[in-house]
């Protein structure tokens, strides 16, 4: 059975975006990248909400073609332009998302056949919302979390108002170079 696993940045006070879901405070770096690269290896296939999946198909189908294409640019525009990608939204219609699967309904039921297909982990990447409703579900097997060491004040919220508690257990911690910290959690 595949695995779904969360990535995502957050902050120490705990948000992963500003108010209009900019990103511009956290401050990746090449360790960082390399983290993140590992992930896509393990994954063939990739799930967003409707705002990140915007976000992704404006950059990463061209980024890699780019003059100044780092390594990184490339190889993640190599794995996103192979990958199937799924985009959880109730308002998408297919014209909106040429290149993936909408899912718009029974998403349980859509997310555990995904699961149940033969292949390796599915990976969301950021998605705040779509983790939220995930967890909720308790579809989420994997969460690796990047805390930067920043905080915001206000912003899209990793967590809130949640119905239930999460448990989890710690399975690494590694601290970076740039004082962020990838923690990589599975479900107690």
């Amino acid at each position: 059975m595949r695995k779904l696993i969360s990535s995502i940045i957050v902050s120490l006070d705990g948000f992963a975006a500003g108010p209009k879901g900019e990103l511009n405070m956290f401050k990746v770096e090449e360790e960082f990248f390399n983290m993140s690269g590992k992930l896509t290896e393990a994954a063939d296939a990739v799930l967003y909400g409707k705002g990140t999946y915007a976000i992704m198909q404006a950059y990463w189908p061209t980024a890699g073609d780019q003059p100044n294409a780092s390594k990184h640019d490339k190889q993640h525009a190599t794995w996103y332009n192979k990958v199937p990608k799924y985009v959880l939204s109730t308002t998408m219609k297919g014209a909106d998302a040429p290149n993936a699967t909408i899912i718009n309904r029974n998403v349980a039921d859509e997310i555990k056949k995904l699961k149940e297909q033969s292949g390796k982990n599915i990976q969301i990447f950021g998605s705040p919302g779509a983790v939220r409703s995930l967890t909720e579900l308790g579809l989420i097997d994997e969460y690796h979390v990047f805390l930067f060491p920043v905080v915001i004040g206000h912003g899209i919220p990793l967590f809130k108002e949640m119905n239930q508690s999460l448990n989890l257990e710690l399975i690494s911690s590694k601290a970076m170079k740039s004082g962020a910290v990838a923690l990589h959690y599975k479900k107690a």
